[in-house]
């Protein structure tokens, strides 16, 4: 194999990964502190790595959660719960050292069983993978950053009875979109159980969100430290 030679240094520019991180986390912190002043604090956190990967402060305006958001999702990684996610970006966005038990994290868009039942149902695939999570959703860590028709499929199993449906414990919702996008955020957030009560939730309203932001939300409620 050849060997890899660096290019000669041409531009004064940071190197350091950590170091790009702490200032960029800090720049954040300055430039939108009185949007993230709203934000309960153990939320902060959270809302810093959705700006970041967003690379846009006004995000921040566009953040809402459950109050118990952080605490429920923390508490379900620690004891071993797995990440349900509807897009492998979002899968593959999800840094693993940053887990605290291991956590498995899944994606079942590509399961052989999804085309068939989208045809079925007249739906998207990514709606029709969601329901293939009901054995393993109870507890669990729940992160849409890609598909509307994810959330809502989502939120139609928690509603419906006669499913049965197991609980998570926490949503990240955070798709992306003009059709259906802003609808499923606020379907979330105005979202009340069967029994009553809310799954924990937190969501950028309106239309952005994304893999990107839906990852980077799951990395900072993995770990409590912002740098690990």
């Amino acid at each position: 194999m050849n060997q890899i030679h660096r290019p000669a240094r041409a531009y004064e520019y940071e190197t350091d990964g950590q170091e790009i991180y702490r200032q960029s986390f800090g720049m954040i912190r300055d430039e939108a502190r009185a949007r993230l002043s709203a934000l309960p604090d153990d939320v902060t956190d959270v809302a810093v790595r959705i700006v970041h990967a967003a690379g846009d402060v006004a995000v921040a305006d566009q953040i809402a959660a459950h109050p118990d958001v952080v605490r429920a999702a923390r508490s379900a990684l620690r004891s071993g719960a797995p990440i349900l996610a509807d897009s492998n970006m979002v899968a593959h966005g999800v840094t693993r050292r940053r887990l605290p038990a291991d956590n498995e994290v899944i994606c079942l868009l590509r399961d052989d069983r999804v085309p068939a039942l989208a045809r079925e149902w007249q739906t998207t695939r990514s709606a029709a993978a969601v329901s293939l999570w009901a054995d393993r959703l109870e507890g669990a860590v729940v992160a849409v950053g890609n598909a509307p028709t994810a959330l809502f499929h989502l939120l139609e199993m928690l509603e419906d009875p006669s499913l049965g449906t197991p609980r998570p414990a926490a949503i990240v919702g955070m798709p992306v979109g003009f059709v259906g996008s802003a609808e499923s955020k606020t379907a979330l957030a105005e979202h009340e159980l069967p029994e009553g009560g809310q799954v924990p939730w937190i969501v950028v309203h309106g239309r952005r969100g994304g893999s990107a932001m839906a990852a980077a939300a799951l990395n900072a409620l993995a770990h409590e430290s912002e740098l690990a």
